[in-house]
C-alpha cells in the first residue's frame, strides 16, 4: 500500500461537493481571511481538550466539596465522554442546517457556558455542565477536520498536525496550570472557570467567520440545501474489520480517559503532592504529540500496521505496570511510556480508518461510526475503574484492568492492522 495521501479525508462534515460550482466559487470568494481562519483553528483547537484536562487535578476537591464517592466523582469525566459519542452523531447535519462555521462558533460558545455553569452551587450543575461541555467537544471534534480538509485542501496534512499539536497544548497547559491556578485564586472554582474565557475568546473570533459564510450561502441559494447523503457502500455493521478499528478506538479512547480521570489522583494517594501529581501527568500528555506524530507517519508507509498496534499497546502496559511496581519513584517514567503509547495508539486509530476503506466516502462513514463507537465505550472506563478503587480501596485491581485493556488492544492491533479493506474480497 502506497503512503497515506495528506489530504486523504477522515471525515467530512459538511458536503460541499454537491453544490453547483457557481455556488461554491460565490461561497469562496465571501471566506474569511485566511490569516483569521487559521487564529480560529488554533484557539478552538486550544479548547478542545483544555477543559477535560484541567478537571482531573481537582477531582479530589471537586469531591470533597459536593460530598461525592471515587464512583460518583468518576461521573465528572465519564458525562462529557457519554455526550462527546452522541454529539458526534448530530454534528453533520447541524453543519449541513446551519454551516460549519455558525456551528463551531455557537459550539464554543456552548463550551463556555457549560465551563461556567460546572461550578454552579448545585451539584446536578456540575453534571449538567459536563453534558454540555462534551456536546460542544463533540461539535468541535466531528467539524474541524471537515473544515480543514475544505478551506486547506493542499496542506491538509501541516494543518491537522497543527490543530492536533494545539489540542493536546491546550490540554498540557490546563493540567499543568489547574492546583497553581486553584492556589492563586483560592479555589477549585476559580481554576475550572478560567478556562471559559480562552472559550468566549475563541468564541468571538469565529463570529465574523459565520456571518461571512453564511452570507456567502445566501449568495447562492442552491448551497442552503441539505446535501444528499445516501447509505451506499459496504455495511459496516457487517463487518468484522469495522468492528475492529471502532474497538480500537474505543479502547485506546478507554485508557487514555481513565489516565485523564484518574491519574493525578492514584500519584497523590501514593503520598506525591498535588502540584508534582499535576506536572507529571500534564508532562505526559505533553509527551503524546511525539506519539501522535511519528505513528501516523509509519504507519502510512506500511502495508501493515500490526506490530505498530502491539507496540503501543506494549508501551501503554509498561507504564501500567510502572504505576503497579513504583507509583512515585519512577512516576516521570511511566509518564514518558504512557504519553507515547496514547498518542501513537489515536494516532494508528485514526490513520486506520483510512487504510481500512476503499474510497473517502467509506472512510468518512468509518470515522463517524468509531468515533461514536470509541467515546461510547471510553465512558465506561473511568466509572468502572473509579467503582472498582471504592470497593478495593486501592489501586492494585482497577490497574491489573487496564492490563487486561491492553492486551485486547493488542489483539484488535493484529486485527485492524491488516492489509485489507472494508468491503473488499478476504
Amino acid at each position: 500500500m502506497s503512503a497515506i495521501r495528506p489530504d486523504a479525508p477522515l471525515i467530512d462534515a459538511e458536503e460541499d461537493l454537491t453544490a453547483a460550482p457557481q455556488v461554491t466559487a460565490a461561497r469562496r470568494r465571501l471566506r474569511a481571511h485566511p490569516a483569521l481562519l487559521l487564529a480560529g483553528i488554533v484557539l478552538a483547537s486550544l479548547n478542545m481538550r483544555a477543559a477535560l484536562a484541567g478537571v482531573s487535578p481537582l477531582l479530589s476537591e471537586i469531591g470533597g466539596h459536593f460530598h461525592l464517592a471515587a464512583t460518583a466523582s468518576s461521573l465528572v469525566t465519564t458525562i462529557p465522554l457519554v455526550f462527546m459519542g452522541l454529539g458526534s452523531i448530530i454534528a453533520p447535519r447541524l453543519a449541513r442546517r446551519w454551516g460549519t462555521e455558525a456551528v463551531l462558533c455557537g459550539a464554543l460558545v456552548l463550551l463556555c457556558g457549560g465551563i461556567v455553569l460546572r461550578i454552579a452551587p448545585p451539584v446536578v450543575a456540575l453534571f449538567v455542565g459536563c453534558a454540555v461541555v462534551g456536546t460542544a467537544i463533540a461539535l468541535l471534534n466531528v467539524l474541524m477536520p471537515g473544515l480543514i480538509k475544505r478551506d486547506f485542501p493542499e496542506k491538509a496534512a501541516g494543518m491537522t498536525a497543527l490543530y492536533s499539536t494545539a489540542m493536546i497544548m491546550g490540554a498540557t497547559v490546563s493540567a499543568a496550570t489547574a492546583v497553581p491556578l486553584e492556589n492563586a485564586l483560592g479555589s477549585w472554582q476559580g481554576s475550572l472557570v478560567s478556562w471559559a474565557l480562552l472559550a468566549a475568546v475563541a468564541a468571538l473570533l469565529w463570529i465574523p467567520q459565520a456571518v461571512i459564510a453564511r452570507r456567502g450561502t445566501h449568495h447562492g441559494q442552491a448551497a442552503a440545501t441539505p446535501a444528499h447523503t445516501a447509505e451506499t457502500g459496504p455495511r459496516l455493521g457487517r463487518s468484522p474489520l469495522a468492528w475492529q478499528v471502532t474497538l480500537f478506538m474505543g479502547s485506546q479512547s478507554l485508557i487514555a480517559y481513565v489516565m485523564i480521570a484518574w491519574l493525578p489522583t492514584l500519584f497523590t494517594d501514593h503520598g506525591m503532592g498535588k502540584s508534582q501529581a499535576g506536572l507529571v501527568f500534564a508532562f505526559s500528555t505533553l509527551v503524546q504529540m511525539a506519539g501522535s506524530f511519528v505513528v501516523p507517519m509509519l504507519a502510512g508507509r506500511m502495508r501493515r500496521q500490526r506490530l505498530l498496534g502491539v507496540a503501543v499497546s506494549a508501551l501503554m502496559a509498561c507504564g501500567v505496570v510502572g504505576l503497579l511496581v513504583a507509583p512515585v519513584a519512577g512516576a516521570w517514567l511511566w509518564a514518558v511510556l504512557l504519553g507515547i503509547g496514547q498518542g501513537g495508539a489515536l494516532g494508528l486509530a485514526l490513520t486506520m480508518m483510512v487504510l481500512r476503506s476503499g474510497d473517502a466516502h467509506t472512510a468518512a462513514r468509518l470515522s463517524g461510526m468509531a468515533q461514536t463507537g470509541g467515546y461510547l465505550l471510553a465512558a465506561v472506563g473511568p466509572l468502572i475503574l473509579g467503582a472498582v478503587h471504592q470497593l478495593t480501596d486501592g489501586w492494585t485491581v482497577p490497574l491489573a484492568l487496564l492490563l487486561v485493556v491492553c492486551a485486547g488492544l493488542a489483539l484488535l492491533g493484529m486485527g485492524a492492522g491488516r492489509d485489507r479493506r472494508i468491503g473488499s474480497a478476504a
